[in-house]
């Protein structure tokens, strides 16, 4: 494709695309959108958000793009997150006056109230979403000069839309493409103009006024004037405040980076089957201008325990359990538990190439669809179990229609686990004998343990605790090198990120000499500019080429670990400083480059989130538990802060 100079965004080392660590996210629970800097929609699906893409300017300038901001200004004067909330407010100068757009994806009551939704599995609750993005203006000081303008492009670029009028005035346009059943339909109580494929508005807004954009794609009604919108702005905002409301945040420093995790994460989650969606994005790279471009807009059995850990921990049981629900209903019907499904629930995600789009900054191939869907990847068993367990202790009971589903499960990893396979970082390569995935394995048959234990059934438990012995006496024997240290698999000396979690599931005790050696040679040998590598990539054999970016995961769970062993003071440092690479908006992509700060890779990425959750937990408790301890301590504080400020 062509590249498009809008002039929208201020280039930064010649590169047409904003940074993605500088993008806004917005979602109602269905879809989701990316808003660049600029004011700038340039990343939307439909009809839910891993549909094919209406606007897909992040992968190719002109894939399409929908935007509202002051004509000839690039650059607004700050941009934040309205607080506790999804909606996003920018603020612009310009020579002549200051302006403030708000976006937000509208979420309203619950809509099907004369018939049941097509759509949702889960137990209707009291919000649905309006499948409505609407964007207000207010002119607060002087006059401003603004344009909109919305330029879709269906199925990832390849379909212009082409707009009509609807009704008499010039209120509202309706945008159809040949040979598709999407219904675009743009309101507003400014003047519409058609252009081609664009619907425009170029307007002088003075002190005072209040316009908006309002645009849709079901049946769903828009806002049809500026008090109807503003109304369902506030009402949308409430439904964020009042769902965050529920959660449990501690009094500390780092709860805003808590509470924007908790958001995303709820963000990022499908509301009609419970499914979490690792990242909203697909193809964004992993290396500037390299090959390491996947889609990432599907739900991981492997993020089950991780976002039960998080959801938990912060007391939002519903979502913990929606999320397990929809585990459980894949894991029902599907004798071989794969590593990843559909938000749908789909089981095959072909992966396939956009070869017409030009990528991100020039990355290629653009995927949609991934192949690692029918890998062989011996981790699934163990989250699933570990996922099991967690959900089972929050509510003492263990359902008898889940047994059957569970012990499938047990013994599918007691029957697989000497095999080599993929690796819990989905390698293109060889299969090989992977520690982190023996470990799955183990924690597979513990937990089945565990749980037959409650159920009473003592004959299996003892069966499937001899095999969990059986794994880690396996994983002691070939998993270490000559210091004691974890390595990435039994053919090698090489080191691996994932072995961070052998002290959180609790393989052995933190204090184990192998665990602390393994913790410290991670952070020592993977570490660049402070920040770890999952691996070295000459080290791997993962089949691709290039380097890739510092993984934000695994520096969280190293955090996580040596908070674990005991070294606090390292853990908070090291959690302070990952805090001080998000984003403005407080996101995080997959990886970051040490070297510049940079967000790289798929945006904003689940994964990432979930492990901020947990480390900062991490640190928390270990400070809470400090101070209890030396309560002495805090008491020296307040006595330096008593000469400081007498």
């Amino acid at each position: 494709m062509r590249r498009l100079a809008t002039g929208v965004d201020v280039p930064l080392g010649g590169s047409p695309f904003p940074p993605i660590g500088d993008y806004a996210f917005l979602s109602d629970c269905e879809v989701t959108a990316l808003i660049a800097p600029g004011g700038n929609v340039e990343w939307m699906c439909l009809p839910r958000m891993d549909g094919p893409s209406v606007f897909g300017a992040i992968l190719d300038r002109d894939a399409g793009y929908f935007r509202v901001a002051p004509t000839g200004v690039a650059v607004p004067a700050g941009r934040r997150y309205v607080p506790g909330t999804m909606i996003l407010e920018t603020t612009w100068q310009t020579r002549t006056g200051w302006a403030i757009v708000r976006d937000v994806l509208l979420v309203g009551p619950w809509h099907h109230e004369q018939e049941r939704s097509r759509t949702h599995r889960r137990a209707p609750n009291d919000h649905d979403a309006d499948h409505v993005l609407l964007r207000t203006i207010r002119c607060v000081n002087g006059q401003v000069e603004m344009t909109a303008d919305c330029d879709p492009k269906l199925d990832y670029g390849r379909a212009r839309v082409e707009w009509e009028y609807d009704g008499d005035g010039y209120g509202a346009v309706v945008g159809t493409a040949d040979g598709h059943d999407l219904e675009l339909r743009l309101t507003t109580d400014l003047r519409l103009g058609i252009e081609g494929g664009h619907a425009i508005v170029r307007t002088t807004l003075h002190d005072g006024d209040e316009r908006f954009v309002a645009l849709s794609w079901t049946e769903h009604a828009a806002p049809t004037d500026y008090a109807d919108a503003y109304a369902r702005l506030v009402g949308t905002a409430d439904f964020w405040h009042d769902w965050l409301s529920r959660g449990e945040f501690p009094d500390h420093p780092w709860r805003a980076h808590l509470q924007r995790s908790a958001l995303t994460l709820k963000g990022l989650s499908y509301a009609p089957t419970g499914a979490l969606t690792a990242a909203t994005t697909t193809s964004l790279p992993e290396t500037p201008g390299g090959e390491r471009n996947w889609d990432y807009r599907y739900a991981w059995i492997r993020d089950s325990t991780f976002s039960l850990w998080a959801l938990y921990s912060l007391g939002f049981d519903w979502e913990a359990s929606d999320f397990f629900a929809f585990i459980k209903d894949v894991a029902s019907e599907d004798e071989d538990l794969q590593v990843m499904y559909g938000i749908g629930g789909e089981r095959t995600l072909t992966e396939t190439t956009l070869d017409h789009l030009d990528g991100y900054e020039g990355a290629k191939p653009v995927r949609i669809g991934n192949g690692a869907f029918d890998q062989r990847q011996h981790d699934v068993w163990g989250v699933y179990l570990d996922s099991v367990y967690i959900h089972t202790k929050s509510r003492d009971q263990l359902p008898e229609s889940l047994w059957p589903v569970l012990s499938h499960q047990v013994e599918c990893a007691i029957e697989h686990w000497r095999e080599p396979d993929r690796g819990i970082w989905e390698v293109r390569g060889e299969p090989k004998h992977f520690v982190s995935s023996k470990v799955f394995c183990w924690v597979a048959c513990d937990r089945g343990a565990r749980l037959a234990r409650l159920r009473q059934d003592g004959e299996t438990a003892e069966r499937w605790q001899r095999a969990a012995d059986e794994i880690r006496e396996d994983v002691l024997t070939h998993g270490t090198d000559d210091r004691g240290v974890f390595t990435q698999h039994y053919d090698t000396d090489a080191l691996d990120a994932s072995c961070l979690l052998l002290p959180l599931l609790r393989f052995l005790p933190p204090d184990d000499e192998r665990i602390v050696a393994t913790v410290e040679a991670i952070a020592q040998e993977l570490a660049v500019d402070g920040l770890l590598l999952r691996y070295k990539v000459d080290e791997t054999d993962d089949g691709l080429h290039g380097e890739e970016g510092a993984f934000v995961i695994c520096s969280f769970w190293l955090v996580s670990a040596l908070a674990e062993i005991g070294q606090t003071h390292r853990a908070r440092a090291l959690c302070e400083k990952l805090l001080g690479y998000a984003s403005p908006l407080l996101l995080y992509a997959e990886e970051i480059d040490a070297r510049n700060g940079r967000h790289l890779g798929n945006f904003p990425q689940a994964f990432t989130h979930l492990a901020l959750i947990n480390a900062v937990l991490h640190v928390i408790r270990a400070d809470t538990q400090l101070a209890a301890e030396h309560p002495h301590l805090d008491a020296a504080r307040q006595e330096r802060r008593d000469a400081d400020h007498p």
